[in-house]
């Protein structure tokens, strides 16, 4: 029995349980649309094909699998760039699909033909062209394997239109099983407790593949049972519960002066867990080249003169982890060690006294202390690029893994309110908090649209100076002045009332809690507008090395 290659390129996501497929329609690829209409995925229209990249990679980040994304030739394609760039780097999977001139026309100069798979073969996992109908269900099969396997990240297939269109005689293929990775040599397991014992200052470094469902369980038990110090990368967020705290020295990246990196310098053994270079390079944290590494995780380490690692164990995190957890004994810190931490911790939750914006705006930490007392653990915090992202890194606590999103591979501006969305389809009875500054919020704001048409619960707090500010305090520390930042005012508050969302502005911090306490209770998204007072922001760049500007 025929079919035609849309319903097979349905039929396959159907058969790996796709939940939700995100895109824009075209003629190159309305095909697949058109079954849409009647099986399949739910289909989430959005208003930008690379904002629709973003909500499938959310979609992979929370799930672990595969998001999928769709879209049409020539810019249908090519918007989507960003988006799986974003992705690959910061390992999550996502399968893309985009429409294609017919096959007759691919080595003319024609309306929307160019070379997809040349295109993204640089910025993803797999980049293919699929000539036969016959073998669609197959590429789909082995691009939605190749996305989900460490280090995870895009697959993208190009679909031409007369293959969309085509007749096909075989059936689409099931999904099959996932490749298991196996548990560490019981000799290398006892190797590293006998590094740990000796080692004076031993610190796990957990990273974004060990921010996963087992990998997060497996971690918990062993620093429950060894007191072993922790520090997390801003992808690694939420993996130490709250009952844990006391093992947690905060989080590194972007700029090396955090009790982090005074912890990881301190350390004579770090033992690198899910951790990949593109969070926080090693010549960030170990810049004088003399720590001693052990890696954990499912891929190789890069190396380069700052990492070279004594011993890498490879295979499930989660099993190595449990390994070791088995054949670690009555481990203790020495003495000196936790009166070093105890002295770190101190560092870690000390606050400014009284800090208050001046001028009808909030300061950084007034937004995030109002936020940690609104925000439980249930709830999901995405976070866009800018210089809050700096203070909500630094400042704000998570409790449960993959509960607070960062951009931090390629620190691409506009992904929390895409994410957002995601996370609510994902998490529908839970509340969903994005956050961005007002030049981020613009880079993908008509997504306000969708999640008022999906009648989500997100809250999106805008924090408002006027200028793309993470450049701006940066150029002033290089040059002592700033150039290229400065944008005019918008009314955010009409502006989601326009898309039919709530718009509220908050001036002090009793005003935003009360306006988060009043989006809690309201139907659909709301938008909080805050006025923010970043002129502490030098103090971000204190003890800043020479190339780690951003």
């Amino acid at each position: 029995m025929s079919a035609k290659g849309s319903e097979i390129i349905v039929e396959s996501l159907e058969n790996h349980r796709v939940p939700y497929i995100f895109g824009i329609p075209g003629a190159k690829i309305d095909g697949v649309f058109d079954v849409l209409s009647d099986r399949g995925p739910e289909l989430i229209l959005a208003r930008h094909e690379q904002n629709a990249a973003f909500m499938a990679q959310a979609i992979g980040r929370l799930t672990g699998e595969p998001g999928v994304v769709i879209a049409t030739s020539g810019p249908g394609a090519s918007n989507l760039a960003t988006g799986l760039v974003t992705a690959t780097a910061e390992g999550d999977p996502v399968l893309a699909l985009a429409g294609q001139v017919k096959r007759s026309d691919l080595s003319k100069l024609t309306h929307q033909s160019m070379n997809n798979a040349a295109l993204f073969a640089p910025i993803t996992k797999f980049s293919s062209e699929v000539q036969d109908p016959e073998t669609l269900s197959e590429s789909i099969a082995n691009a939605f394997r190749i996305a989900k396997t460490a280090k995870k990240g895009a697959s993208f297939l190009s679909i031409p239109q007369d293959v969309t269109d085509g007749t096909v005689q075989g059936a689409a293929i099931k999904p099959l099983s996932s490749p298991k990775l196996g548990s560490a040599d019981a000799e290398d397991i006892q190797a590293l407790v006998d590094r740990i014992k000796e080692a004076k200052l031993p610190v796990l470094l957990l990273g974004m593949r060990a921010s996963g469902v087992k990998e997060t369980q497996a971690i918990r038990h062993l620093v429950a049972k060894t007191g072993l110090p922790v520090v997390e990368t801003f992808q690694g967020a939420g993996i130490i519960s709250r009952e844990l705290e006391e093992h947690f020295f905060g989080r590194v990246g972007l700029f090396r002066n955090q009790p982090g990196d005074m912890l990881l310098k301190r350390s004579d053994l770090v033992i690198a867990v899910g951790y990949d270079p593109i969070e926080y390079e090693a010549r960030n944290w170990n810049a004088e080249k003399d720590a001693r590494v052990i890696v954990i995780d499912e891929v190789p380490m890069e190396i380069d003169p700052f990492m070279q690692p004594e011993v890498e164990l490879m295979g499930s995190i989660a099993k190595i982890i449990e390994q070791l957890s088995k054949a670690i004994d009555q481990y203790h810190l020495t003495e000196d060690a936790q009166n070093y931490l105890t002295t770190l911790q101190t560092k870690l939750n000390e606050k400014p006294a009284d800090v208050e914006g001046s001028n009808n705006t909030l300061h950084p930490l007034e937004i995030i202390d109002a936020l940690q007392q609104e925000v439980t653990d249930d709830m999901t915090v995405t976070v866009d690029v800018g210089s809050h992202y700096i203070w909500m890194a630094r400042h704000f606590r998570s409790y449960e893994p993959r509960h607070l999103l960062f951009s931090n591979g390629m620190q691409t501006l506009g992904v929390a309110l895409p994410w957002a969305i995601a996370a609510a389809l994902v998490r529908p009875n839970t509340q969903v908090i994005s956050v961005s500054g007002d030049g981020g919020f613009l880079f993908s704001a008509q997504e306000l649209e969708t999640a008022v048409r999906l009648k989500q619960n997100i809250i999106h707090l805008i924090w408002n100076d006027g200028t793309y500010n993470m450049v701006k305090f940066q150029e002033e520390m290089k040059y002592d002045r700033a150039s290229g930042v400065d944008f005019g005012p918008v009314d955010f508050v009409k502006y989601a009332e326009a898309f039919g969302a709530k718009g509220l502005r908050a001036t002090t911090k009793q005003e935003l809690m009360a306006a988060i306490e009043e989006g809690f209770a309201t139907d659909g998204p709301v938008i909080i507008d805050i006025p923010v007072d970043y002129s502490d922001n030098a103090d971000l760049g204190k003890t800043i090395l020479p190339d780690q500007f951003y």
